[in-house]
């Protein structure tokens, strides 16, 4: 089964999406791709073989399944017409610019019964795989402590160019829900559920309602706490890092620069301890029997196979869920927000 794939949206994301799905080996056809940007369509059709549409609609009529890689204001509408459609439908994360827009997004999905995923692709990285393994490991103990570091340059400049994250009307806000929505979701794949959070935010780069620099205490429902920080910068010579550790009673595990292939580093009680990176990572995941899968290869499998996909919009709505109570926290000057 050629599974025809039409995108809406043409940019650097959906440029990323589209080599995921070559390099993942699935059965399908690039059918037409929209852009506001007609030169931009035009540029993602050459280098795909798809066809440049001159509508939406176009796009959603001549497809088996849609990526939605637009600004963030724009997922709910055009989710909701792939929806009536009934198209099976990949929304990049964030799905919304707010939580409540984002869970009736997840329910017109549900509703409609459609095969559906969400851009939260970390929870496809091997990096981040083998520390939920260490972690979750019974001899590993409970979670004590995380500190989490994201930054990056501000993504109005250099490759990725997305003027439209400095407007609140389309991005929603700023580094915490257009970034770090990744973040949130991980954290409790990682190290288990978050139950309530107190959060600062600050605006550096004077942009409405666009926060550059967030920093979060969380506190986990297995009693653990931890620590976050989102920050976008103007570094353009530093690209997207990450910096994970996490303290359980008998693990410490170290996540450092690539969120994908590490290194990962560990000590365990009685001296056991090992560095993974890039090759020697995958195979360490291999050899535990950690499953890994090509995020965009998996939502075909999910059609394919009439199935469920993951993440889901359920899942992604979660995350919002977190960043709901982070916004909430900061406006309120700190206090403490459950995430229930």
């Amino acid at each position: 089964m050629t599974v025809r794939v039409g995108f809406l949206g043409a940019g650097l994301i959906a440029a990323f999406h589209s080599k995921m799905l070559r390099a993942s080996g699935a059965d399908v056809a690039w059918a037409g791709v929209y852009d506001p940007a007609a030169s931009r369509a035009e540029e993602f059709a050459r280098a795909s073989g798809g066809t440049a549409r001159a509508t939406e609609e176009e796009v959603l009529d001549d497809c088996d399944a849609v990526y939605v890689c637009t600004w963030t204001s724009e997922h709910q509408r055009l989710v909701e017409g792939a929806v009536a459609r009934g198209l099976p439908v990949f929304c990049e994360k964030p799905l919304s610019v707010d939580l409540a827009r984002a869970t009736a997004m997840a329910d017109a999905v549900e509703a409609a019964g459609v095969v559906n995923q969400v851009g939260l692709v970390l929870r496809r990285s091997p990096a981040f795989n083998l520390m939920r393994d260490l972690v979750a490991d019974p001899a590993s103990g409970r979670v004590m402590s995380v500190v989490f570091r994201d930054d990056q340059y501000i993504p109005v400049q250099g490759m990725y160019g997305s003027t439209w994250r400095g407007d609140r009307t389309k991005a929603g806000s700023g580094t915490l829900l257009e970034h770090s929505i990744h973040d949130l979701d991980i954290l409790e794949f990682v190290a288990g559920p978050v139950s309530s959070v107190s959060a600062r935010s600050a605006n550096f780069h004077g942009l409405d309602g666009i926060e550059d620099s967030v920093a979060t205490s969380l506190s986990f429902a297995d009693g653990g706490v931890g620590t976050m920080v989102s920050i976008w910068h103007d570094i353009l010579e530093r690209p997207s890092l990450r910096r994970v550790e996490v303290f359980c009673e008998r693990l410490h595990v170290v996540m450092e620069e690539d969120d994908w292939f590490g290194p990962v580093s560990w000590l365990r009680l009685g001296g056991e301890s090992a560095v993974r990176e890039g090759a020697g990572l995958v195979e360490e995941c291999r050899d535990r029997g950690i499953e890994l899968t090509n995020p965009d290869g998996e939502f075909i499998a999910a059609i394919v196979g009439g199935r469920a996909a993951t993440p889901s919009f359920a899942d992604a709505v979660r995350a919002h869920r977190l960043a709901d109570a982070v916004y909430r926290s900061a406006a309120a000057g700190g206090d403490a927000v459950p995430t229930a």
